[in-house]
Parts: structure tokens; sequence; C-alpha cells
């Protein structure tokens, strides 16, 4: 899988479940302060700079397109949604 132009394969890793100061359990899409989701790249397109295959990342959550490929979930970000490489 390859992408093209500003576009960059991911595919997010789940954090799981947090417990809150009050006892109750949060999964990942009830919480609502976290803006950016951490993921992992599985490809970068040809105009893509300082990122390669593998890298950890933080993205903005709301800029996300999820594809399916082969019964596979996968999410498509642009460059500039990135805002954090580990």
């Amino acid at each position: 899988m390859r992408a093209v132009g500003h576009n960059i394969v991911i595919k997010i890793n789940k954090e799981g479940t947090q417990k809150t100061k009050g006892g109750l359990l949060l999964s990942e899409n009830q919480r609502n302060d976290i803006r950016y989701h951490k993921g992992t790249v599985l490809g970068v397109g040809d105009e893509v700079a300082g990122l390669e295959i593998g890298d950890e990342i933080y993205f903005d959550k709301v800029a996300i397109h999820r594809i399916d490929i082969d019964g596979e979930k996968y999410y498509i970000i642009k460059d500039r949604d990135v805002v954090i490489v580990l």
C-alpha cells in the first residue's frame, strides 16, 4: 500500500478504557478531553517530509478518514494534521 501526495496511511493505536477520579470507566471514544490520537505510520505520500514508515505520531482526531481494505481498517490523514512524531 502506498499513499500519494500529502496523504499518510496510519493504524490507530488503541489505548483502551481509563478510570476517572470518580471511578467511572470511559472508553477512548467517550473521552472529550482527548483531542489527539496516537498512531503508527504505514505509508507516506511522495510529498510528505519528515515521516517514515513505522514512525509513531500524534494527530488531530477530527481529521481522519477511514478506509477498509480486505477487512482491515486503515486511516488516512494529511501531513498537516500530524502534531508530534515520537
